[in-house]
């Protein structure tokens, strides 16, 4: 059964598959992912130069936030590149801040969406990247919004720092192998 762990940018999809990988569950993550390939794969190199003109994350970063139309010349290099890898690591959970918006949700047979309140994804966001409230919340709004997200998932974890996070991953692993 492929598993997909959604949940926009500074909810702790990373703590949950860090909860996970302490329970033997390896999960693939699309943001390392994406790193290495644009290191490693020289077709990605040169298809991403032709369109940016640059490799460097500065560069990326502004191009991404640029436009919608930007976002998705670039998410139509890279996406592909993703999923093919995904497919040959044998995994079968995959962690992806926009699992929905990629179309990565059509390679998994349930997906678990991390939720948290906005503000708490943007102090989390401006602590693990050193940049504002305000750049915070543009890459959140570059998003889906977490509401549309929990109604397509199968599945929800609340990571509010308040709720208990082990005991949902054990319900949510056993409500799986119900169903496996």
């Amino acid at each position: 059964m492929k598993i997909g762990i959604a949940g926009g940018i500074g909810s702790g999809k990373s703590y949950i598959c860090k909860r996970l990988a302490f329970r033997g569950i390896q999960v693939y993550d699309c943001d390392d992912a994406a790193k290495r390939l644009i290191r490693t794969s020289t077709t990605l190199q040169q298809q991403l130069i032709q369109l940016i003109g640059s490799l460097d994350k500065a560069d990326m970063s502004r191009f991404l936030l640029a436009s919608e139309s930007n976002q998705q010349a670039m998410n139509a290099i890279i996406h592909p590149a993703v999923f093919q890898d995904f497919k040959e690591s044998g995994m079968e959970w995959m962690e992806s801040a926009i699992m929905y918006e990629s179309g990565a949700y059509k390679l998994m047979d349930k997906v678990v969406v991390v939720t948290a309140p906005t503000e708490v994804r943007i102090q989390r966001i401006i602590k693990r990247d050193g940049i504002s409230s305000e750049k915070a919340q543009q890459w959140i709004a570059r998003q889906w919004p977490q509401e549309r997200v929990c109604q397509l998932a199968d599945y929800e974890i609340r990571n509010d720092g308040v709720a208990d996070i082990d005991e949902q991953i054990d319900h949510l692993l056993q409500l799986l192998h119900q169903k496996a």
